[in-house]
């Protein structure tokens, strides 16, 4: 049933198609000057105190600014520029997953490593699992090197540290760059996947490209309709705990952050069961965004991995870690260590294979999907670069890790540092670019412990291995980039510009922030909440991983990775794959599947409710082609409005932490 136009006057036209255009300009630089200079210690304190960066805040915050200020200048900003904005500002406050250390995040750029490792080599923990003297002097001074003591970057001891981080920064970035454009026009113009959660960015773009020029469109109206629900629940969700933090000793939370759990409950009769919800919002819209099949599937796979199936795991001596009373955390971890960690081995295989399959299939002609692709009107003036000349670059990059670590690690065999850099790492990468492709996760898939389990099993002794940059990334998410830049008539050329103006300018101002609030007091410190809490569990992780190659530690993670298991799930997806072809239910739901595995229903059962709701009730009010027009744009909105009210209260929390010390 489609509304009639009279009716709901925000349906959109088709519009034709514009010429490709370069994002890079003036005011794009000027974005980045006021990110690196205003924006990212902002993102530093928050992520030291609470252990997130404001992210998408920070982007959305950038771009409303910019466009105020071209309004009372007369200038009108291109979409192009907006989102060189978006990314410029996205890429240089995101959290980075510091090397090597137990998956934990800090942002801020490339000097938030040296303040983890300053950290490292004097805790308490280190010193307990006797890390402390195995921890290589090119990655951090001694523990008692005088330049820790003083707490500051300008000593000798340094030297070598910063030049092999810079060293590494720079292959990282040339190894991401040609590698996810690389994948990208494998998965986008040869397989012809959508990236669905790409046009929530680029429609925002194009929102307040609108705005800019003073026109009402359809888009502006419905940016300003998420904007307002996003103000309004970023008040509850955001703004009074981070009020009532200033004043009381424990925060008031009118919402539970991050999520109700309860799997305490449920576990008395559910044994090892997970349950409960998450409380942000922004999963409804994602629900709205993500194509119907997509989010059915991530919904089923999720219940019936989560929660279906644990108790009858346990009953059968299969999950054999989890207590009674755990809550979601570690009930999580003990489904995961007991069963999820092999059997996703297992799936990944299964969806790699499928897209080597796919790839071979439409190289040969064999491709029966009849996927409709892109015209050459569509993709024409993009910039298109060589694939050969591509790879060459990710080539000559992983190589230049390879080296490196064979400098740094000589005793270490080059054939597994080969074997992370040009195989491991493509179809790591590929397998997650297909699934982003697909299902708009930015997730992707992963080999669990692989890189954990190749040290220990490789006979290597010593320590110094866990802190080497080896080679082993996932740059498959970073695939939906050049999406955004295509739906927007980006120039590709803007891409390559905006990065290398990124990579320096976050060296810079990197090092002067966090150079500035290391000298001010220690990290960590009773300032910092998060890092006080969280960095000394860390640390023991990260301990307990380095020592195993020295005699101290424990394989007990290795070991539960089983062949048997590992088989399971590679099984198990080419029966679902069979069994979804066969019944000719669409191959979302399939990937869906595949990716809910390893969802926590907590975040599965909120996105199904949006999904249910864009669906049931707005596809019909709106109709379905309209509805789906709107959804970015509304995604785009919400996320804008919560993120104006996180930077806001971050604003009043550093103000508040600044002005408390000195009253006392």
């Amino acid at each position: 049933m489609t509304s009639d136009p009279e009716q709901h006057e925000l349906i959109p036209d088709a519009e034709p198609l514009e010429p490709f255009e370069d994002g890079f300009s003036k005011r794009s630089v000027l974005a980045a000057l006021f990110v690196g200079f205003i924006m990212l210690p902002g993102s530093i304190y928050m992520s030291l105190v609470m252990g997130e960066a404001p992210g998408g805040a920070a982007q959305w915050v950038t771009v409303i600014l910019f466009i105020e200020v071209a309004k009372r200048s007369l200038i009108r900003l291109k979409r192009q520029e907006l989102l060189l904005i978006y990314l410029i500002s996205g890429t240089m406050i995101a959290p980075g997953v510091i090397m090597g250390a137990a998956g934990m995040t800090l942002s801020g750029g490339a000097f938030a490593e040296p303040i983890w490792r300053q950290f490292l080599v004097r805790s308490p923990q280190a010193e307990a699992f006797n890390l402390t003297k195995e921890i290589p002097t090119w990655i951090v001074p001694p523990a008692g090197a005088d330049s820790l003591v003083r707490r500051t970057f300008f000593s000798a001891d340094w030297i070598i540290p910063i030049v092999v981080l810079l060293v590494h920064q720079l292959l990282f970035r040339i190894n991401n760059l040609s590698m996810s454009y690389g994948l990208y026009r494998v998965t986008s113009d040869i397989e012809k996947l959508e990236f669905p959660m790409a046009p929530v960015a680029a429609e925002g773009a194009t929102a307040l490209a609108d705005a800019s020029g003073k026109k009402e469109t359809w888009r502006w109206r419905l940016f300003g309709t998420g904007t307002m629900i996003g103000l309004g629940y970023g008040v509850l969700y955001v703004a009074i705990p981070t009020f009532t933090a200033i004043v009381l000793t424990q925060p008031f939370q009118l919402i539970p952050i991050p999520y109700v759990d309860m799997t305490e409950r449920i576990g008395t009769f559910m044994n090892a069961s997970m349950f409960g919800f998450y409380t942000d919002l922004g999963l409804i819209f994602v629900g709205f965004v993500l194509p119907f099949r997509v989010v059915l599937g991530m919904f089923v796979g999720a219940m019936i991995s989560r929660f279906i199936l644990p108790p009858f795991l346990v009953a059968a001596g299969i999950i054999t870690t989890w207590r009674d009373g755990m809550e979601a955390r570690p009930t999580e971890i003990a489904q995961s260590v007991d069963v999820y960690i092999s059997v996703s081995i297992g799936l990944g295989l299964v969806v790699a294979l499928l897209g080597i399959g796919s790839v071979l299939k439409t190289f040969l002609g064999k491709d029966g999907d009849k996927k409709p692709g892109r015209t050459p009107e569509e993709v024409q003036g993009r910039g298109e670069y060589s694939l050969t000349k591509t790879f060459l670059w990710w080539a000559l990059s992983s190589a230049g890790y390879v080296v490196l670590c064979m400098i740094l690690v000589p005793d270490f065999p080059v054939w597994i540092l080969i074997m992370f850099g040009f195989v491991l790492s493509p179809i790591l990468s590929y397998m997650s670019a297909r699934m982003t492709g697909i299902t708009g996760s930015p997730l992707g898939v992963d080999f669990p412990l692989i890189r954990e389990g190749s040290f220990i099993l490789s006979g290597h002794k010593g320590a110094d291995i866990w802190f080497a940059p080896v080679p082993y990334f996932n740059h498959g998410s970073s695939a939906q980039f050049w999406r955004m830049l295509e739906l927007t008539r980006t120039k590709f050329v803007s891409m390559i510009k905006m990065t290398i103006l990124a990579f320096f300018l976050t060296l810079i101002t990197s090092f002067i922030f966090w150079a500035l609030i290391w000298k001010m007091g220690p990290i960590p410190s009773n300032m910092y909440p998060f890092v006080q809490k969280m960095w000394p569990f860390f640390a023991k992780y990260k301990a307990l991983w380095a020592t195993s190659t020295v005699g101290a530690g424990q394989n007990w993670l290795v070991e539960s990775i089983t062949l048997a298991k590992v088989g399971a799930g590679f099984g198990i997806g080419w029966i679902l794959f069979g069994l979804t072809s066969v019944a000719g239910i669409p191959s979302g739901f399939f990937y869906g599947m595949v990716g809910g595995a390893v969802l926590w229903p907590h975040f599965a059962i909120v996105l199904m409710i949006g999904a249910l709701l864009g669906k049931y009730y707005f596809a019909k009010k709106f109709g379905e082609e309209t509805w789906r027009r709107y959804t970015p744009v509304l995604a785009a909105g919400y996320y804008c409005g919560i993120g104006l009210i996180g930077m806001v209260s971050a604003a009043f929390a550093l103000i508040g932490k600044a002005v408390t010390p000195l009253v006392f």
